[in-house]
């Protein structure tokens, strides 16, 4: 189980957890988003590495998750209602759902990692606020819907924003520190918050297949 083969699945382990308390242009085109990430212009958007106002492995990770983020956001960024809940078939998770996964998915590393609370020892307000969302399924089909593309980058934003100022405050010592008892073995806070950020690259697939299969981009 500890070591690089194990069969723990990290994104089933974030799925389970919840319940008890996802073309090149599209990589090179630099939308608008502001909104998303605040620490990154348009200038500085393709300059990975370290960044003003953190430590220098902290600035890296940023200038990585700033970087995700407006790629994750490009498909998706000028998407009606209807295209945010379509569904592909009866199994699938909206894109809308997905956006707010990803915000879910933040702010319960910022709960463990910042808090220094185990996982799944959540309060009952963020329970309440992200386990639908993280968890997906039938549920976040039935409630996550109805809602504009504002709606899900004010939440992908207010937890950012949280992560930003919550790193600022920490030092390159404390990114290294390992969990010794992490699922996936011993882990430590920069492969946590990686994670994070790759957790985003991973969905980004999934948006750009749905948006191939949107009744709007097929008429």
């Amino acid at each position: 189980m500890k070591n690089e083969h194990s069969n723990f699945d990290r994104r089933q382990f974030i799925r389970k957890s919840s319940l008890v308390a996802l073309g090149t242009s599209s990589l090179f085109a630099l939308p608008n988003t502001t909104m998303a990430y605040p620490q990154t212009t348009q200038d500085e958007i393709n300059i990975i590495g370290p960044k003003k106002g953190f430590s220098p492995q902290i600035g890296t990770l940023v200038s990585m998750m700033d970087w995700m983020r407006m790629v994750i956001l490009h498909p998706v960024k000028e998407m009606s209602i209807e295209d945010l809940d379509y569904l592909v078939d009866d199994r699938a998770n909206s894109i809308g759902a997905m956006l707010w996964h990803l915000a879910a998915t933040e702010r319960f590393y910022q709960i463990h990692t910042f808090e220094g609370k185990n996982w799944g020892d959540w309060s009952e307000e963020d329970k309440l606020k992200w386990s639908t969302a993280s968890a997906l399924g039938e549920e976040a089909r039935k409630v996550i819907k109805g809602n504009d593309i504002n709606f899900y980058l004010k939440k992908l934003k207010d937890v950012r924003d949280v992560t930003l100022k919550e790193f600022a405050k920490r030092d390159d010592k404390w990114l290294m520190t390992v969990d010794k008892e992490w699922p996936w073995g011993p882990t430590n806070n920069y492969c946590k918050w990686f994670h994070v950020c790759e957790h985003e690259s991973n969905h980004n697939g999934q948006f750009k297949f749905i948006k191939s299969r949107l009744p709007s981009e097929n008429k």
